[in-house]
C-alpha cells in the first residue's frame, strides 16, 4: 500500500501542470536581465556610433537574432548537446582548419569563413561553446575528480583550438575559448598540486610564448600596458584616451551624447571595444556601477541554475560559460581601464557586433536548457 501510495506521488510531480514560462523552457528572470542589458546597450551605442541610427538598427537586427537562437537552444534537453559534443567539437576544428587554409582575411588577420549561402561567420566564435561542451563531455564520463591522464587529455582538447585560432591570428578569442575549457577542467577538482603545477608550467611557458608565439604588435600591447607614455601618439593612445574618458565622467557623467574623448574623435574604436569608456564618461562612475550590478545579478542567477544542475555534465557546462562570461566582462573593462593589455575582447551585449552576441545568447540558451529540463521528482 505504501509503495503505491509513493509511485502515486511521484508519478504525480512528474504530471504537475508547468508554468507559462516553464513550458517555453525560458527563465524570466534571466531573460529580464538580458533584455535589459540589451536595451542599455542600444542607448550606449547610438552615442558611442555617433548618433548613428543605422549602426543602432543593425545591433538591434542582431539582438533580434540571437534572442531566436537563445530560444532555440533553449529547447534541446542538455543529454542532446552531451550527445553530440564530440561531432561539434569536430565540426569546429574542421572549420578552423578550414579558415587557415582558405579563409577570408581583413586587417591582417584571417578568421572568417564565407561559404556559398551563408552570411560571413568565425568558426573560432562557435568554439566558445563548443569546447567547453566537449571538455565537460569527455569528464564527466569518467569519475571526478578526474586521475591526471584524463585531466592531461582534456587540456589537449582545449589547447588544439586554442593554437588554431592563435594561427589567425586571434589571440583575445584564444584565450577565452582556453578558459571556457580549462574552467571545465578546474570545476572537475582538480587538486591543489596540480593547480600549482599548471602554475608553473605557465610560468615556464610564458617566456617562451614571447619568444616564439606572439607576434610583434602583440608584445608591443604589453610594452604598452606596462608604460603607456613611451608612445602617447602611436601604441599608447587607446589606453590614455580610454582612461582620460573615465576620469573625466566623474561621480554622474557630462551627459548622454556629451562625451567628449568620443565625439571629437579622441577615443578609438568607441563604439566596439571601447563602449565602456563612453559609458562611463557620459553616465560617470553611477552609470559603471549600475552596468555592473546587472552584470553580477547575471552572473548570480547563471551560478545559482549551474548549482542546481541534476548532472556532471549540466554542472561542469554551466558553471564554465557562467565563468567565460565573467572573464568578457574582466577582460574587456580590465584593457579600457589600463590593467591588461589590449587584446579585442568586446563587453558582453553591449558592445557593437553580431557573431560575438549571437554566440553569448546562445550559451545563455544552453544555461536555460539546463534549468528548465531538469526532471522535478518528489517523493
Amino acid at each position: 500500500m505504501m509503495g503505491r501510495t509513493a509511485s502515486a506521488q511521484v508519478s504525480g510531480s512528474l504530471q504537475r501542470p508547468m508554468g507559462f514560462w516553464h513550458r517555453l523552457h525560458l527563465d524570466p528572470l534571466l531573460l529580464l536581465l538580458l533584455m535589459l542589458l540589451a536595451g542599455g546597450g542600444l542607448v550606449v551605442l547610438y552615442s558611442g556610433a555617433d548618433a548613428s541610427m543605422a549602426a543602432v538598427k543593425s545591433q538591434a537586427i542582431r539582438f533580434g537574432v540571437a534572442f531566436v537562437a537563445l530560444f532555440v537552444f533553449a529547447q534541446l534537453d542538455p543529454s542532446v548537446y552531451r550527445r553530440w559534443s564530440p561531432w561539434m567539437y569536430a565540426a569546429g576544428m574542421a572549420g578552423l582548419i578550414a579558415v587557415l587554409l582558405v579563409g577570408v582575411g581583413a586587417k591582417g588577420a584571417q578568421r572568417w569563413l564565407a561559404l556559398p549561402g551563408l552570411p560571413r561567420f568565425q568558426p573560432s566564435e562557435i568554439m566558445k561553446l563548443v569546447v567547453p561542451m566537449m571538455a565537460a563531455w569527455y569528464l564527466s564520463r569518467h569519475y571526478l575528480p578526474p586521475r591526471f591522464r584524463h585531466v592531461v587529455l582534456s587540456v589537449g582538447l582545449v589547447l588544439l583550438p586554442m593554437g588554431l585560432i592563435i594561427q589567425q591570428p586571434d589571440l583575445g578569442t584564444a584565450l577565452l575559448v582556453g578558459a571556457a575549457g580549462m574552467f571545465v577542467v578546474f570545476f572537475a577538482g582538480l587538486s591543489w598540486k596540480l593547480i600549482a603545477g599548471f602554475i608553473a608550467l605557465l610560468g615556464v611557458a610564458a617566456p617562451l610564448m614571447w619568444h616564439f608565439v606572439m607576434r610583434d604588435y602583440q608584445k608591443q600591447r604589453v610594452l604598452t600596458l606596462l608604460d603607456p607614455q613611451s608612445d602617447p601618439l602611436g601604441a599608447g593612445w587607446n589606453i590614455i584616451q580610454s582612461t582620460t574618458a573615465i576620469g573625466s565622467g566623474g561621480w554622474s557623467g557630462k551627459g548622454w551624447l556629451q562625451g567628449t574623448q568620443s565625439h571629437l574623435e579622441f577615443l578609438p574604436e568607441s563604439h566596439t571595444d571601447f563602449i565602456v569608456a563612453v559609458l562611463a564618461e557620459e553616465f560617470g562612475f553611477v552609470g559603471l556601477l549600475t552596468l555592473l550590478a546587472v552584470y553580477t545579478l547575471i552572473i548570480l542567477r547563471c551560478l545559482y541554475i549551474a548549482v542546481n544542475a541534476q548532472d556532471s555534465f549540466s554542472r561542469l557546462l554551466a558553471g564554465a560559460l557562467t565563468m567565460t562570461f565573467v572573464v568578457y566582462i574582466v577582460v574587456n573593462i580590465g584593457m579600457v581601464s589600463g590593467l591588461l593589455p589590449v587584446v579585442g575582447v568586446p563587453l558582453p551585449l553591449v558592445s557593437y557586433g553580431g557573431t560575438s552576441i549571437v554566440t553569448l545568447m546562445s550559451a545563455f540558451g544552453v544555461l536555460m536548457a539546463i534549468h528548465t529540463h531538469r526532471r522535478m521528482i518528489t517523493a
